[in-house]
């Protein structure tokens, strides 16, 4: 048998007790694949494990967490150069996985493993805000981002991804929109916004497919803005259908900035960040990311 390249695990530390993802691991490695795991603990561990990766040659990086190890694990590939990049392969160990749901990586862990690292590499885009963040999923700004931030985590472990929406019916008392302008190349808008996506992947807070068309390798951006007071019926809709829906201003732009006349915080892959001015584009082929293949996120 040919030797097989390494592949290193980055697991959230959460993960860390999986007795099935240390069975499929193991099954992995009695097949001749040479897998090692590390464990973060604090911010900048997954940044530190892909370069201790990177030096030990390993040809796939394997991130398993939720939405935001994935961008984590995402952000330094990013930064590395393209001849220093292993592939990115997922292991959905989240509370919404709403990243490996769009995407369609198995739930069950020996087959996403093995996935991850046998699988077809595709290249795929990658979203940065204001030169230095980035997001491999989706940002969201407004109601849907007080919501996600906001949900205790008793409640996630306990219901997973229908936290966020029973979180957010428990919190409609706190609706308020988000005066802002935002403008892409021939797109303007300005108004308020109960909640804004801009969706290099599909869904978020859960499975809101707020952007039900994005692709994660077209070189573009899906935005959808939540115009419409009646935010439940909205949302229903966006979880329920793929059809246009005539609360949302929808367009698909290479880049486009944001401005507020007050703060606003977005959470990038469930990683928040305020402020008045965003700029978001999308890096296309930023990454090279093992996926299934009928992906329906790939054009």
């Amino acid at each position: 048998m040919e030797q097989q390249s390494l592949t290193m695990v980055i697991l959230n530390g959460k993960g860390a007790g999986n007795d099935v993802l240390r069975a499929a691991i193991g099954t992995l490695r009695q097949e001749g694949f040479p897998i090692e795991v590390r464990v973060t603990w604090e911010h900048g561990d997954g940044e530190r494990y892909l370069n201790e990766a990177i030096e030990r040659g390993a040809a796939t990086v394997v991130a398993g967490g939720g939405d935001g190890t994935i961008n984590e694990i995402a952000s330094a590939l990013a930064k590395r150069p393209p001849s220093h990049r292993p592939v990115l392969g997922v292991l959905p160990l989240g509370t919404a996985n709403d990243f490996a749901t769009s995407a369609g990586i198995p739930e069950e862990m020996e087959p996403a493993l093995r996935l991850a690292i046998v699988g077809k590499a595709v290249d795929i885009d990658l979203a940065r805000v204001n030169h230095d963040h980035y997001f491999i999923n989706m940002a969201t700004g407004g109601f849907g981002t007080r919501i996600t931030t906001e949900t205790p985590e008793k409640l996630k472990s306990a219901l997973g991804g229908v936290s966020y929406i029973i979180h957010g019916l428990m919190r409609m008392d706190t609706l308020k929109a988000d005066r802002c302008e935002i403008n892409g190349p021939d797109f303007a808008w300005q108004g308020d916004a109960l909640v804004i996506g801009i969706g290099n992947g599909r869904q978020a807070g859960g499975g809101q497919r707020l952007c039900p068309s994005a692709l994660i390798n077209d070189g573009k951006l899906e935005l959808s803005i939540v115009t419409s007071q009646e935010l439940l019926p909205t949302l229903l809709h966006s979880i329920t259908r793929d059809d246009e829906n005539p609360n949302i201003e929808a367009a698909s732009l290479p880049w486009l900035t944001i401005h507020a006349p007050h703060p606003m915080t977005f959470n990038l892959d469930g990683e928040p960040l305020s402020g008045t001015d965003f700029r978001i584009e999308v890096i296309p082929n930023a990454l090279s990311c093992r996926l299934p293949p009928s992906c329906a996120l790939l054009a």
